[in-house]
C-alpha cells in the first residue's frame, strides 16, 4: 500500500492557500510603546490588539510581575496537583471569583486549554452533545471534537435555532456553549434567551466571555453579569487574562462541585505545568485595576462612538457592534489584504481577517480599540481607511477591462 507523502500534501495545501490569498505570516514586533509598535524598522499605530483596557504595559502590572519574579523565580516547577499551585494562583482564583460573583475559579494556561478541559471532563458519554453558535471561537468547536461529543451548531445569535438543535439531539447530557462577545463580529450573545433554552432542555449553559470580561457591563463584570445572570443560569463561564486584562492564561468559574470536578479530572489541568507565579501576580494587579478604573471603560465607550460616527460619515461598512471590536467588511480576501497593506504604508497596523477564521465572502478589517488610543488617533484611522478605500477603488476603475469572451457557435 502506498501511503500519501505528508510533505507533498502540505506543499499542495500551501500552494492552494497562496492561490486563494490566504497565506498567514508572522510579523515580528521589535518594540512596543502603548498602542505604538515598531515593525520592520517602522513605528506604526496599532488597531489590532486585544489589550482593550491598556493594562499590558501598565507600570503597576509590570512591577507586580517583576517583584514576584525576584521573590519566587520564573516558573512554577510542576503541575497544580503536584507542587506547582502557588499562593498567588490561589489569590487570583479567589479575586476573580469574587469579582464576577461565582463560588470558585480554576486557573489554566490558556483559554484553548480551558475550553478543552471543560468539555472533556463533562461530556464523557457516547450520546453527550454540545450545541454551539455557528460563529463560536475555534477552541470551543475543537474542544467538542476532541472530547468525542456530538457537535450541533445553530445560526449565529439564533436562540430558537439552539432550541431546535437541543430538541433533536440524542438523549445524553447536553451543553449549550456560546461566546459572550464574538471575537470577529464584536456582537453579544442573547444570553437571557439562551439561558431559558438551556433550562427548558436541561442543558448546561457555558459562556466563553474572553472578549467581554473587563469591558462589558457594570465594573467590567462581563456579558453574563450585564444580562442579569449568574451561576444559577450560567453554571460555567470562561475568563481569559490575555485580552482586557493584558496578561496570559484563563480561568473557568462555576459552582464548587463543577470546579472541583474539573480540578480532579480535567486532563489539560492535571497534565500541564502551572502558570508561572509572576504572571498570576501581574494578573492580580490587572484585576484590581480593571475593577477600580472605571475611566478605562468610559474612555472606550467614547472611542467606540467616535469611530462609528466617523465611519458612518465616510460610508464605511459597519457591523452591529458596540464593543471595542469594530469589523469593517471588505468582501473578498484580496480587498481586505489590499486595504490592510495600504493602511500599513500610511502608518497604521490593522489586521485583515480572512477565511477560515470568518465565512467565505466575509473578509474584513478587524479594528480593535484600546483605552490607550486618543481621539485624534481614532479620527486619523477612520480618515486613512476612507482615503485608502477611495484610492483602491479608483485604481480598480482605471484598470483596462478584459477582452470579451468569444461567442460560441
Amino acid at each position: 500500500m502506498a501511503r500519501p507523502d505528508l510533505t507533498a500534501r502540505l506543499l499542495a495545501q500551501r500552494a492552494l492557500r497562496d492561490a486563494q490569498g490566504r497565506r498567514r505570516t508572522r510579523r515580528t514586533v521589535d518594540r512596543r510603546d502603548g498602542v505604538r509598535l515598531e515593525v520592520d524598522g517602522r513605528w506604526l499605530t496599532g488597531f489590532c490588539s486585544n489589550d482593550y483596557l491598556g493594562l499590558a504595559q501598565q507600570f503597576g502590572v509590570v512591577n507586580a510581575l517583576q517583584d514576584a519574579a525576584a521573590r519566587e523565580g520564573v516558573g512554577s516547577g510542576a503541575s497544580h496537583l503536584v507542587c506547582g499551585h502557588h499562593a498567588l494562583h490561589e489569590a487570583l482564583e479567589r479575586d476573580v471569583a469574587d469579582w464576577l460573583g461565582y463560588p470558585r475559579a480554576l486557573l489554566f494556561g490558556s483559554g484553548f486549554a480551558a475550553n478543552l478541559a471543560v468539555q472533556q471532563a463533562l461530556l464523557s458519554e457516547e450520546n453527550d452533545v454540545c450545541v454551539q453558535d455557528k460563529l463560536n471561537h475555534a477552541s470551543l468547536i475543537d474542544a467538542t471534537r476532541l472530547a468525542g461529543a456530538r457537535l450541533r451548531r445553530y445560526p449565529h445569535l439564533d436562540s430558537e435555532g439552539a432550541l431546535r438543535q437541543l430538541k433533536h439531539a440524542p438523549e445524553g447530557a447536553a451543553m449549550l456553549a456560546t461566546d459572550g462577545v464574538f471575537s470577529m463580529d464584536g456582537d453579544v450573545a442573547p444570553l437571557r434567551a439562551l439561558s431559558l433554552v438551556a433550562r427548558l432542555q436541561q442543558a448546561l449553559l457555558y459562556v466563553d466571555d474572553a472578549h467581554g470580561v473587563g469591558v462589558v457591563g457594570k465594573c467590567g463584570r462581563g456579558s453574563v453579569a450585564a444580562a442579569g445572570l449568574g451561576v444559577a443560569e450560567v453554571p460555567l463561564q470562561l475568563v481569559t487574562l490575555g485580552k482586557a486584562l493584558g496578561g496570559h492564561g484563563a480561568l473557568v468559574l462555576g459552582s464548587e462541585d463543577l470546579i472541583a470536578h474539573l480540578a480532579e479530572t480535567a486532563r489539560p489541568y492535571i497534565y500541564t505545568t502551572a502558570v508561572p507565579p509572576p504572571l498570576a501576580a501581574s494578573a492580580l494587579e490587572a484585576v484590581r485595576l480593571a475593577r477600580r478604573d472605571h475611566w478605562r471603560r468610559e474612555k472606550l465607550v467614547e472611542l467606540i462612538g467616535l469611530f462609528r460616527s466617523g465611519a458612518r460619515a465616510h460610508g464605511l461598512p459597519l457591523m452591529a457592534s458596540d464593543t471595542p471590536i469594530q469589523p469593517l467588511l471588505c468582501g473578498s480576501d484580496a480587498d481586505a489584504m489590499a486595504l490592510s497593506q495600504a493602511l500599513e504604508q500610511a502608518g497604521w497596523l490593522v489586521g485583515a481577517i480572512r477565511p477560515p477564521t470568518v465565512p467565505d465572502g466575509k473578509a474584513r478589517l478587524r479594528v480593535t480599540l484600546s483605552a490607550l488610543h486618543t481621539p485624534e488617533q481614532v479620527r486619523g484611522l477612520v480618515d486613512a481607511i476612507a482615503s485608502a478605500r477611495d484610492r483602491l477603488a479608483a485604481t480598480a476603475t482605471a484598470l483596462p477591462s478584459p477582452p470579451p469572451l468569444p461567442v460560441s457557435a
